[in-house]
């Protein structure tokens, strides 16, 4: 190992050490703090090292950013596998929203994977369709950045019930920004209401939690808004907030 990759190591290693005191703090901060002052701080913090990603279920997230920072990149994993109606909300929000829509596409296409792996990995080994088609493209997709803001929230899954405002994403050296964390749906729907927010038109036809098409079916009411991903699979995350 040369001198200049040492250095480069012990360096990256001091921005880590500052990020994550970075992360402590804040999470004490801005716990209580409204959503648009927590996208603030980071916005004010990360300048253009910031992104956020987005299913396409709904454009609130990329609403709420987009009136702190105009311009803001905006990570969309095309799976392949998308709903049109998804394709179309992604469409959407890039004539609407002042933001730079990135689309992020896996390593194989749908045809490829099919070709080495077999077809329907959807169905024989889905943590691993995730992780070729939404995991590691995202992680590629983020290497430029310093923090990400996402849109989950501690009422979506008993996995999320612990999530913090700003965290340490440990498995991407990095820090995550979760300014909506705190809401309930109630506080969803009536951002949406109020600010003409575009959603996914799926929600109008019994798809409230909207994954990839093989994987997601419509939901009965009275159950869980998440019941309709990965039915009968005993998986309720893709992998990208685990």
């Amino acid at each position: 190992m040369s001198v200049v990759e040492i250095e480069a190591g012990l360096e990256r290693q001091r921005v880590t050490l500052d990020l994550q005191g970075i992360v402590e703090s804040a999470a004490r901060f801005l716990e209580d703090a409204p959503a648009r002052e927590i996208i603030r701080w980071a916005a004010a913090t990360f300048g253009d090292r910031l992104c956020l990603t987005s299913s396409m279920s709904d454009a609130l997230l990329i609403d709420l950013v987009s009136r702190v920072k105009p311009g803001v990149d905006v990570l969309f994993i095309d799976t392949g596998y998308h709903f049109a109606e998804t394709v179309g909300t992604r469409d959407a929000v890039e004539a609407v929203y002042k933001v730079n829509v990135i689309n992020v596409k896996p390593s194989r296409t749908v045809e490829e994977q099919d070709r080495d792996l077999g077809p329907r990995l959807y169905g024989r080994n889905p943590d691993l369709c995730c992780y070729l088609r939404k995991v590691e493209p995202l992680n590629r997709a983020l290497e430029p950045y310093l923090a990400w803001v996402s849109g989950i929230r501690r009422d979506e899954s008993p996995t999320r019930a612990t999530t913090k405002v700003v965290e340490w994403d440990a498995k991407r050296q990095m820090v995550k920004v979760n300014p909506i964390a705190r809401w309930t749906q109630e506080d969803v729907d009536n951002y949406i209401a109020d600010n003409g927010v575009l959603i996914n038109p799926l929600h109008y036809d019994d798809y409230p939690s909207i994954g990839c098409a093989p994987c997601t079916r419509r939901v009965a009411p009275g159950e869980d808004p998440r019941s309709g991903r990965w039915a009968g699979l005993g998986k309720i995350e893709c992998g990208i907030h685990l």
